[in-house]
């Protein structure tokens, strides 16, 4: 289908790599509450490289008469996987401002389904590159998996916070960091909605 890899496949490569990389090192992150200021900047700054391969993206669209794929798919990728990332960013700026002081096994949860599911991601979009459409299928199925288990993280979380959290203000931060985590893992099933999409029609 494809004739060869494209400065649109190469950057989605680099778009997705960057979020895992992203989500893992957030994984890593959120386990060292003493350093989350530090955690936070680094965040910040994996999110600005992020910026910079959607722009090239949108950069050689406008510029580009025939795409590999459909250039409203190029676009909803682009924009998807930012979305993740954004997401993710904005849960370690959140836990800064917050100053939180202690380790949260919850928080360490969902950031570990949110590493495989950006795996799973970036293997579906090297796949994507090299023509191998029903291959990803496997991964986007796997994507869907992860955040069927994020949202029964997220009921088990909540439930947890009003049985035993008595402080309203430690209350409302921390499901409000729950909730921001699971829409980063729904954000990720975008993505792999958006492939299943491609697949289908192109396939």
């Amino acid at each position: 289908m494809f004739k060869k890899k494209s400065i649109f496949f190469e950057t989605l490569e680099n778009i997705s790599a960057n979020l895992h990389d992203a989500a893992t090192y957030f994984a890593n992150g959120v386990n060292k509450p003493g350093e989350y200021p530090e955690f936070a900047k680094q965040m910040k700054a994996l999110e600005s490289k992020g910026d910079q391969f959607t722009h090239t993206i949108y950069i050689e669209i406008n510029k580009t008469f025939i795409t590999p794929i459909e250039r409203e798919d190029i676009l909803a990728l682009t924009t998807s996987l930012d979305d993740v990332l954004d997401g993710i960013e904005a849960c370690s700026s959140r836990m800064d401002i917050y100053q939180i002081q202690e380790h949260d096994e919850l928080v360490s949860s969902f950031a570990n389904i949110l590493t495989q599911m950006t795996h799973e991601l970036n293997t579906a979009i090297q796949l994507l590159s090299s023509k191998k459409l029903l291959k990803m299928r496997e991964h986007t199925i796997k994507i869907n998996t992860l955040e069927n288990e994020a949202d029964d993280l997220l009921r088990v979380a909540i439930r947890g916070l009003f049985n035993n959290v008595k402080d309203p203000i430690e209350l409302i931060k921390k499901k409000e960091l729950y909730e921001m985590l699971e829409s980063a893992t729904d954000d990720c099933e975008d993505v792999a909605n958006t492939l299943e999409s491609l697949i289908m029609r192109n396939s």
